[in-house]
């Protein structure tokens, strides 16, 4: 196992420089003079504009750029935003945001997917199992923009003296300004959470070390609870270890609709400005939580499954 572990940690080293390049290249391929966007309607003024390019090397081409910002990278310097504002200062203040945003969806997840699934799983042809299916199934076809937008408006106006949640903002702390988001954000998870959930176990209900638990006198508590539900988590594991370091990156969307100050809040700014370092220093935080997710999950099969081992 260590082993294993020690090679994927060498495994990050390539994708990290591979996908921080692309997201370079990206941002340097955007049309439009960073420079003239700072000054926005105005002329910039030329001995500024001159310095500003000569400080984020904007004069120079795209991979000499990329290697004077991994260079100053692993250095331990993510570089500077076009006022001057440091990258890390950025991502002090925004990391916490979204990790708050990050977790309370993926709880929100875990809990109500998990559950919805089982439910349907157990009851399989009832009617919660239609009506959790169609639920899911709706929820997946909505875009998470329009479902941000209307429960800001039903919950966050209209039922506003019911809930008691804000619309923007993370002035009202957690989780009071991180519920609402929260549930915008775990929403498309959540239904395939639940409909991953239901398909496993169903197919592990009709295995037959199932029949042979079960005629060997086992309840149905024990069957399901400790043998079942066991092996029916192995792909809702891998489902839930990539989604978390989705749940980070599509925060942007989330983060921009209820105006919280988080990471993706700060990925979109930034974008749309064209100021490279600051995308990029975020995005290869975000690039390493997902590989870290990946590795946790690989080593989370061995334990709920004995057969699987790393050599």
């Amino acid at each position: 196992m260590g082993r294993y572990v020690i090679r994927r940690l060498l495994q990050l080293i390539p994708v990290v420089i591979g996908a921080t390049f692309l997201i370079f290249a990206m941002v340097f391929a955007m049309p439009g003079d960073p420079i003239q966007r700072l000054s926005g309607e105005r002329r910039p003024d030329p001995a500024r504009a001159a310095f500003l390019r000569d400080q984020y090397n904007l004069d120079d081409p795209l991979v000499v750029q990329y290697l004077k910002y991994m260079g100053g990278l692993f250095k331990g310097n993510f570089g500077t935003s076009f006022t001057g504002r440091p990258v890390s200062e950025i991502f002090a203040d925004a990391w916490p945001v979204t990790i708050k945003l990050g977790l309370t969806a993926f709880v929100i997840e875990i809990i109500i997917g998990l559950g919805l699934g089982l439910l349907a799983g157990l009851r399989r042809g009832g009617f919660a199992d239609r009506a959790i299916l169609l639920g899911t199934l709706i929820v997946i076809a909505i875009p998470t923009f329009v479902l941000g937008f209307s429960l800001q408006l039903i919950v966050g106006v209209k039922w506003k003296d019911v809930f008691h949640l804000p619309v923007a903002g993370v002035s009202a702390g957690w989780p009071t300004s991180y519920i609402l988001p929260a549930f915008v954000l775990a929403g498309i998870s959540l239904a395939y959470i639940s409909r991953l959930t239901r398909t496993s176990l169903v197919e592990n209900l009709r295995a037959d070390y199932v029949r042979t638990a079960v005629s060997k006198g086992l309840t149905r508590g024990r069957v399901v609870g400790v043998h079942t539900l066991r092996n029916s988590l192995i792909p809702v594991v891998t489902f839930l270890g990539v989604d978390l370091g989705g749940l980070m990156g599509g925060a942007i969307v989330t983060e921009g609709i209820f105006n919280l100050p988080g990471v993706g809040f700060y990925i979109g700014q930034s974008t749309r400005a064209s100021e490279a370092p600051v995308v990029v220093g975020l995005v290869t935080v975000l690039v390493l939580i997902y590989l870290f997710a990946n590795l946790i999950v690989d080593v989370l099969y061995a334990v709920l499954d004995p057969r699987i081992r790393y050599d």
